[in-house]
């Protein structure tokens, strides 16, 4: 029985998604305000980089991706929890809305720093 190797549009998909530019990612003022969230944001992931901080690290197009995905998302569950908790006057959808919620800014703040490393790459 012989080993093959897995097909290469398996191979080429997987690495288009976890593959980041050589050197050191730019960094702006838009961005050292978003770091601090942002590197919460991975620490809770159990997603910390080598250096632990994103400062030196390129997010990878899968996070940036996963991270929009998983923020649009919470923003509208939060958005129907709260409404719905503050329309009957439950406590537990409210606040269960307001933790999707923060779940979202935190997220999207993974993704617009991840965005804004290939849009400073560019110029």
């Amino acid at each position: 029985m012989t080993l093959m190797s897995p097909p290469a549009v398996a191979a080429g998909v997987a690495n288009a998604l976890t593959r980041v530019p050589a050197g050191s990612p730019p960094l702006d003022a838009t961005q050292m305000r978003l770091l601090p969230v942002a590197d919460v944001v991975m620490l809770l992931m159990f997603s910390r980089p080598g250096g632990l901080s994103l400062r030196n690290t390129w997010v990878t197009p899968a996070t940036i991706w996963l991270c929009s995905a998983v923020s649009a998302t919470a923003l509208v569950l939060g958005l129907a929890a709260c409404s719905y908790g503050l329309g009957t006057g439950y406590l537990l959808p409210l606040v269960g809305g307001l933790v999707a919620l923060i779940g979202a800014t935190g997220c999207a703040s993974v993704a617009v720093y991840g965005a804004r490393q290939r849009l400073l790459a560019g110029r």
